[in-house]
Order: C-alpha cells, then structure tokens, then sequence
C-alpha cells in the first residue's frame, strides 16, 4: 500500500476557491446549478441485457442545431440553443432562458454496435437505442475466490 502526502492547506484553498464561486455567482443573481444546466443537457441512462438507453433534455431546440455523434464507448453531442431576441421600447425584460452553445461527452458502461443506434427526437427530448455489441452481451466473468478475504 502506497502512502499519500497529504495537505491540509491545500484543501482550505479549494474550499475557499469554491466558495468563492458561490459567493460570485450569488451577486450575480444566478446559481453555479444555472450556469451548468446552462451547458449541459440533463441525461438518463439505463442498461439492459440487449442495449444501452440514453434520454436527453433538449428543450427548445431544433434536430438541425444538434450534432450527435457515437462511437462504441462514448456519445457525444454538442449544439447551441439560440435565442429569440425580441426588443421593446418600454420596460426591462429578464429571462431565466439559457442560450448558447454546449456539449457534453457521456461515458457508456459498456461497448456498443455504434452503427446500428436508434435515434428519436420529439417535445425536446432525444432518445437514443444503443444496442450492446455481441461480445459483450454474453460476456461472462470468472471472479477468482482465493484472493477474496
């Protein structure tokens, strides 16, 4: 077993560092939560014995400003949520809306057939069917009890 130095030190730092943030984001009127939602879309991920299913919240977006892109062990998907200016003579306008780009790279659990992927889009929300490659469906593991214990 290996021995980890360890700083006290450095951890108030990063504690300071972060609320910092917090505090710089509170005099803002808006929270570190709203600045991230801002870039990334929310996800859901469920495995099953045949296939991988991600759901993701794009609200208010168009299938032409996303970019979705899959490989056997990631997905990727970026694009730019774009507001709708509208200018009036009288009054202020404030809108918790987020706008601009983002994307985000999310991990698989396990390796997929990236040319056989189902994808729909519909309400904002993408859904996508990743089926699991053959090897892995009948992947089995022999765990080794000797070393246990």
């Amino acid at each position: 077993m290996a021995l980890i130095h360890w700083n006290p030190l450095q951890e108030l730092n990063t504690i300071q560092r972060e609320l910092n943030h917090i505090f710089e984001a509170d005099m803002l009127g808006t929270t570190i939560l709203d600045r991230t939602a801002a870039k990334v879309p929310a996800a859901e991920l469920q495995e099953t014995d045949d296939a991988v299913y991600l759901k993701l919240e794009l609200p208010g977006m168009e299938a032409k400003d996303i970019d979705l892109q899959v490989t056997d062990k990631a997905v990727y998907i970026s694009g730019e949520r774009k507001s709708e200016t509208k200018t009036e003579d009288k009054g202020k306008i404030k809108s918790e809306f987020h706008y601009g780009k983002f994307q985000r790279v999310i991990p698989l659990p396990t390796r997929i057939q990236n040319t056989n992927v189902k994808a729909e889009y519909k309400d904002g929300i993408l859904n996508l069917t990743l089926p699991k490659a053959e090897e892995e469906k009948h992947k089995v593991v022999k765990i080794n009890l000797d070393s246990v214990g």
